[in-house]
């Protein structure tokens, strides 16, 4: 005899049903976004030198050649020779068309050269400013570098940098004509008003910059001096030059426990001044 089944009980199991279908649904989709995936970006070495230099390659869909971005990190005390591709730049360029190169400063992730802490310690005279120009060289090695990659457009690469990155971006753009612009994004903020040394290396190299340059940096930082300064001196010897000071920013995560507006460079702030950013480059990277 056919027994009907109550209303509940024939909900449970249409209930049943469907989650299974829907699980059963997304296994292949989950194993095939895993399986295909391509890698966000190639990890390389090029030379410097004596010393060989890891540096993470981020590329562009498409064909080429593409302009060149070149993005040099900041500091990162006991964690310097972990590796930190610094994605959320590097995908978002690629993105926007660039090919980007992400160096590992010497003595930083697998690139060769004595961690910077080891050589220079608290010092913040003419080593700390001497080291940092050693830095600058690896940048310009890495702009050669570049010139040798087919899919790059060698006539249009950028110099960019976050902190120590900022300083190096400057110094290197100071001493070759290989790039077509700069980006400093809180250069020296951190050191500037304990290092005398390197407030006067800073203004020098700044004189000397003759491409656009676009100077970033938040109000409560350590300070807006270094940031300011740089763009200042490029303007007397009639660079281009533009200053954006934003608005001060309250980072979600500061564990180093340093000044709060010099997160917004970090991942945490990238929301804020990526549209100044690609705006600055595609204006000033068009040929």
């Amino acid at each position: 005899m056919f027994c009907k089944p109550s209303a509940r009980r024939l909900f449970y199991v249409l209930a049943c049903a469907r989650c299974i279908m829907a699980a059963l649904s997304c296994v292949p989709i989950a194993v095939s976004q895993t399986s295909n995936a391509p890698p966000a970006h190639e990890v390389v070495f090029y030379p410097s030198g004596k010393l060989r230099i890891e540096t993470y390659l981020y590329k562009p869909e498409g064909k080429g050649p593409f302009p060149v971005v070149i993005y040099n990190h900041g500091s990162r005390p006991e964690r310097e020779r972990t590796e930190m591709p610094f994605a959320y730049v590097g995908k978002m360029l690629a993105a926007s068309g660039y090919l980007v190169l992400a160096p590992e400063r010497r003595g930083y992730g697998k690139s060769e050269g004595t961690l910077f802490s080891e050589e220079i310690g608290n010092d913040r005279g003419p080593r700390y400013v001497a080291r940092l120009q050693q830095e600058a060289d690896d940048v310009i090695a890495a702009a050669e570098f570049a010139k040798t990659l087919p899919d790059a457009d060698a006539s249009r690469i950028a110099v960019m940098g976050w902190s120590f990155g900022g300083i190096v971006s400057v110094f290197a753009a100071s001493r070759s004509s290989l790039f077509q612009v700069v980006v400093d994004q809180a250069g020296g903020s951190l050191s500037w008003d304990g290092s005398p040394e390197l407030q006067s290396a800073l203004k020098e190299a700044a004189g000397k910059i003759r491409v656009p340059l676009l100077g970033m940096v938040a109000e409560n930082d350590r300070t807006t001096k270094s940031v300011k300064i740089v763009v200042e001196e490029a303007r007397k010897k009639r660079a281009r030059a533009r200053l954006i000071v934003y608005p001060p920013f309250k980072p979600r995560e500061n564990p180093n426990g340093i000044a709060p507006g010099h997160m917004i460079f970090s991942a945490q702030g990238i929301s804020l001044w990526q549209s100044d950013l690609n705006g600055f480059l595609r204006q000033e990277m068009a040929h």
